[in-house]
């Protein structure tokens, strides 16, 4: 544990902090499965280029992680000076969120649970 006042404390977490840029969508109604497959496709490849291939890629989960990339641009030109031409995935993951517990009515008066999955999607950025 660090010892020492509280502003030091927050003072060393602070340079030790990351400093790419970055942006998640927490709770996003996609499961992290069916986000994996298409973050899979975009891992390494130019922002420009991520982009270009989302826009053309037929999966629900696609129109949520080109929001999610075109934030983590936009935070790498507004927050940290990044040249949005030099921009690369560095990292793209998707976390399990939790689940919307719904029922769905059976015969003879039973019930089965019917588990809506949602997901933390995360894209980190880096120069080239």
């Amino acid at each position: 544990m660090a010892k020492g006042h509280r502003s030091q404390i927050k003072r060393a977490r602070n340079e030790n902090r990351d400093t790419r840029p970055k942006a998640h969508v927490k709770y996003a109604r996609v499961s992290a499965t069916k986000a994996k497959i298409v973050l899979d496709t975009i891992k390494g490849k130019g922002a420009g280029e991520a982009l270009a291939i989302l826009a053309y890629t037929p999966r629900y989960a696609a129109r949520i992680i080109e929001k999610v990339l075109k934030s983590a641009v936009a935070n790498a030109e507004n927050n940290y000076g990044m040249d949005v031409s030099k921009l690369y995935v560095e990292e793209a993951y998707a976390n399990q969120g939790p689940k919307l517990k719904r029922i769905r009515p059976r015969a003879q008066g039973r019930a089965y649970r019917i588990e809506k999955h949602t997901s933390h999607i995360s894209i980190v950025l880096n120069e080239r």
